[in-house]
């Protein structure tokens, strides 16, 4: 038989995807330990009061994750075990009940990040879409890798799984945020923004396409679903209100 000469594809080799990787065992460090002090401030204690009068009094635990998040926030963007042990004795549990939780979820830092911590999507969606080449152009813009912190203490890069924003991948989440449709040269120029502490702000629904677009409407706006279906009942009058969704993280108390 004859052997036909067949051109091979070129095949691009993606480097490991390291995700998420955190330790679930605490282990100590200078600024993180049993005796490091934390506690809210004054204006966080009426959070604090806010967050738990929204549960029965013999429901505090419920009010976990949202004072972790407040914890966490004050705390310049991470938990130290302090914050989870004073969480811990406001709502009257044992500390590894909050331990428990604060593992689980990856919104909760356990260890210190930058000013602008990037989690870059990395699933199906985003990956054939080019975030990998975005996540090269933030390792090499700040030269750092995937799981670090820049030198400056700026920026903390982490490849994340689905952020749920699919229609306009690539795309990140810096802090609360979603900066969608990214190319390397927006990316830099985000990056750059940040820098000088000027990030973008949100859009009107409350994320951002750095291609110019509303949301995910394509280029030619909004083409469908001009009216909303006709609702059931009429709703509470008290409930038909005209809500900012640029504003939102406000009304979460964020």
């Amino acid at each position: 038989f004859t052997k036909l000469a067949v051109s091979q594809p070129t095949a691009r080799i993606l480097p490991v995807r390291q995700m998420s990787g955190a330790l679930a065992q605490h282990r100590n460090s200078p600024n993180n330990t049993v005796d490091t002090y934390f506690d809210f401030t004054e204006e966080n204690y009426k959070k604090v009061e806010l967050i738990l009068g929204k549960y029965p009094t013999t429901f505090k635990q419920s009010g976990v994750i949202p004072l972790l998040d407040l914890a966490q926030r004050q705390n310049g963007g991470w938990l130290p075990v302090a914050a989870m042990d004073k969480v811990a004795k406001i709502v009257g549990v044992t500390p590894i009940r909050v331990y428990e939780v604060a593992t689980f979820y990856t919104m909760f830092n356990r260890e210190p990040r930058g000013k602008y911590f990037i989690q870059l999507c990395g699933t199906t969606p985003c990956m054939v879409c080019g975030s990998e080449d975005i996540k090269e152009t933030i390792m090499k813009h700040l030269d750092i890798e995937d799981g670090g912190t820049s030198k400056d203490g700026l920026f903390s890069l982490l490849e994340v799984e689905c952020l749920g924003a699919c229609a306009n991948a690539p795309m990140i989440q810096m802090n609360d945020d979603y900066y969608e449709c990214l190319t390397p040269d927006t990316m830099i120029e985000l990056l750059e923004a940040c820098k000088a502490g000027k990030p973008p702000p949100m859009g009107k629904w409350g994320s951002l396409p750095l291609n110019g677009q509303v949301s995910c409407e394509g280029p030619k706006g909004k083409t469908s679903l001009m009216d909303g279906p006709t609702p059931p009942a009429k709703m509470r009058d008290d409930l038909e209100q005209n809500v900012d969704p640029a504003s939102v993280k406000a009304h979460m108390n964020y």
